[in-house]
């Protein structure tokens, strides 16, 4: 089954808009790939989503979440990597990937394709991640 560390603005997209993201947020409540998260992951998904929602929906936005964090296999940072993306913000998503042999999904191409080819984590945006997952019957 394909492993994946999905990016936080993937999760962002794929709770508030229809399209490729919340495609990839259907597969994953679905289980049809795996789902990688670190502990700093799960924080920084729920950071960004209790930022960008009103404080009367966050009760759903956890909700949400929690729903896909107990579908998803935490991933210890073993081994931490120096500053590798011109965003330091993302390092930590690139460690999680790098420690859990996952593809890393995101739509941030631009600052996360060159440290990728670097520490040979395979990269993909959502559009094509969505190919790599089994069609359904």
């Amino acid at each position: 089954m394909v492993r994946a560390v999905i990016d936080t603005n993937v999760v962002l997209q794929g709770l508030t808009l229809r399209g490729e993201c919340g495609r990839i947020m259907e597969a994953w409540r679905d289980r049809t790939f795996v789902p990688c998260v670190s502990t700093a992951l799960a924080l920084e998904y729920e950071e960004v989503l209790l930022r960008r929602f009103p404080p009367a929906r966050h009760p759903t936005v956890q909700a949400a979440l929690q729903a896909l964090l107990v579908r998803a296999e935490y991933v210890p940072v073993v081994v931490g990597l120096r500053p590798a993306s011109p965003d330091p913000d993302d390092d930590f998503v690139l460690a999680c990937a790098f420690n859990a042999h996952a593809t890393l999904v995101s739509a941030n191409a631009k600052d996360l394709e060159a440290p990728c080819a670097a520490l040979c984590i395979d990269y993909c945006s959502p559009q094509d991640f969505l190919t790599r997952l089994p069609t359904p019957e």
